[in-house]
């Protein structure tokens, strides 16, 4: 458990006129998003996503917000509410019900036909309501309004949320594309008239606050890909993520006009375009979709793998296929396209992977070199435009990391919010709203909760720190035996390395002062075998720091023989 601001105390009782907004995920981090709302006894969430982690954190699948805050409180939750089905947003949702399986959650249809999905292979029936942009809903003390906004994923929404405390509008992850493929464009009419009628709190999206002027939109991709594939002599592998359903509708319609079959590969990729299909946000012209086993049957040049793996994940298609532990395998004329945006922490997953597919021969086109890929979320030039039209009495920047929290704040700043009124704040930072103020009045204890197989919130950063340790510095361990009547070592001290990189021959320096060591101690009258293994641990550490600069593992096992 972690406190990000040791110097705030804990918060004061919440006062009835007063609505108190806590982020347990998404401030300075892009993933994890999930917000409680408080007012009068009842909480209400918006969003409840994960984070997926760095190389830093070896052996861990996901990284869930903290629930303790609310673990004690959930007969209080009202409601979870989805602005959107991007897995930073959605994906916590199957462990937050395992504590509570009634709690609503509410959302547009695609984004509940996804989280249905995930949580049937949880075995979890979730009891969801259907809302649209444009509408109202009332639930306790909260009025919620749900505003329709433009992002990589259909469906997604803005949301307000108004009590007698005031009036806060969450963009979620928007954009403002002109022209997007759906015909969907982000309202900024209602914002506006928010705006008339008073948004009390403003919580924007951050992640491209340090972006210049408007996103490019997404179809200015179209005739970059077509020409991509077009020229592909063989087969054409396209990474993206499971729920970029506007992608892989681009890439199914410049597949289907150069006669090129498609196939989804990967559960995830499988799953949600079936859902999108089936729900008819995806079109699939008749004969073009086959199976990746038909895949195998058919000529290089007439087919189209979409699968998932576009941030090197490990057990990703994309990933197995570079390591060639896949079925699909990489030929000198194939094309490979990263059609997704780097998430903060993954560059050095994706370039082993570009390297490895490299080595095969395969032809990379990614970001860096073609324009495949636009980015879901606003740059600068919208969000100035979106300050002068909601004209906020406070913002908080929310969904990025530090250096996008303080852009989205300096944007704010240019447009006339004062910057007492801009609250920058961590996970776990309390913020209350009242009066037309908001301000930060606590913090309370919120930390990394990590998914290892299995195992939820077993894993520690102690834990983490000794993984490290074994993957970059190795393994040592050393056995005695000692009488503890006769004080003296029967056997041993015998030592064995994994991963050091030396051969064991290499610890006989050490073993002379190893020996003199336990003799000391058992000489000197200790008699617990826990301290001598610690006499152990301390003398074989200092000697290979000293000698050799490495802080293996070591673990002593020291036993009465």
């Amino acid at each position: 458990m972690t406190h990000a601001h040791p110097e705030l105390g804990a918060p004061p009782a919440l006062a009835d006129d007063t609505m108190r907004i806590v982020a347990l995920g998404g401030l300075g981090e892009i993933g994890r998003n999930m917000t409680v709302f408080e007012y009068r006894g009842k909480l209400l969430i918006v969003d409840c996503g994960v984070l997926f982690p760095e190389d830093s954190q070896p052996g861990v699948d996901l990284i869930l917000p903290d629930f303790d805050y609310i673990r004690d409180r959930l007969d209080d939750v009202l409601a979870v509410v989805l602005t959107h089905g991007h897995e930073d947003h959605i994906g916590a949702v199957p462990y937050l019900l395992r504590e509570r399986s009634d709690i609503p959650i509410i959302g547009s249809q695609l984004t509940l036909a996804l989280v249905d999905a995930k949580l049937k292979e949880h075995r979890i029936t979730p009891k969801c309501v259907t809302v649209r942009e444009g509408k109202q809903h009332i639930l306790g003390e909260f009025t919620l309004e749900f505003i329709a906004v433009n992002h990589s994923i259909p469906d997604a929404l803005a949301v307000s949320i108004k009590t007698a405390a005031g009036c806060v509008l969450i963009t979620g992850d928007f954009k403002m594309d002109q022209l997007p493929l759906d015909g969907r464009v982000t309202d900024l009419n209602t914002f506006a008239r928010l705006g008339d009628e008073g948004v009390d709190l403003f919580m924007v999206d951050s992640t491209n606050a340090e972006v210049p002027g408007f996103v490019t939109s997404e179809r200015d991709i179209i005739p970059v890909l077509d020409s991509i594939i077009g020229r592909a002599r063989g087969r054409v592998i396209v990474a993206s993520f499971a729920s970029h359903v506007h992608r892989v509708q681009q890439i199914i319609d410049v597949a289907t006009s150069h006669n090129r079959k498609v196939a989804f590969v990967g559960r995830s990729m499988v799953r949600n375009m079936k859902v999108a299909n089936d729900l008819g946000y995806l079109t699939i012209p008749d004969g073009t979709l086959i199976s990746s086993e038909e895949i195998q049957t058919r000529p290089d040049d007439e087919s189209v793998l979409i699968c998932t793996g576009s941030q090197g994940e490990p057990m990703a298609v994309l990933s197995r296929i570079a390591n060639r532990d896949h079925g699909i395998s990489i030929g000198p004329d194939d094309t490979v396209i990263l059609a997704s945006s780097l998430i903060p922490g993954n560059e050095n997953a994706v370039n082993r992977i570009i390297n490895e597919l490299s080595r095969q021969g395969a032809r990379i086109v990614h970001k860096g070199n073609a324009l495949v890929h636009v980015s879901g979320h606003a740059a600068a030039g919208e969000l100035l435009y979106c300050y002068n039209i909601v004209k906020p009495k406070n913002v908080m920047p929310i969904h990025g990391e530090w250096r996008h929290l303080r852009a989205n704040a300096a944007l704010a700043a240019k447009t006339g919010v004062d910057l007492e009124r801009i609250i920058l704040a961590d996970d776990g930072v309390v913020v209350d709203l009242a009066h037309g103020k908001a301000q930060i009045v606590g913090a309370i204890p919120c930390g990394f909760v990590y998914v290892d197989g299995a195992s939820v919130g077993d894993v520690t950063e102690t834990l983490l720190k000794d993984r490290r340790i074994l993957g970059e510095e190795g393994f040592i361990s050393v056995v005695t035996a000692v009488d503890l009547v006769e004080r003296k070592i029967v056997a041993g001290p015998e030592i064995h390395a994994r991963g050091y990189g030396e051969n064991d021959s290499v610890f006989n320096d050490v073993l002379p002062a190893l020996r003199s060591a336990i003799d000391r101690a058992l000489a000197d009258g200790v008699t617990d075998t826990h301290q001598l293994a610690q006499i152990v641990r301390r003398t074989v550490g200092k000697w290979v720091a000293d000698k050799h600069r490495r802080r293996p593992m070591i673990v002593p096992v020291v036993i009465e023989g």
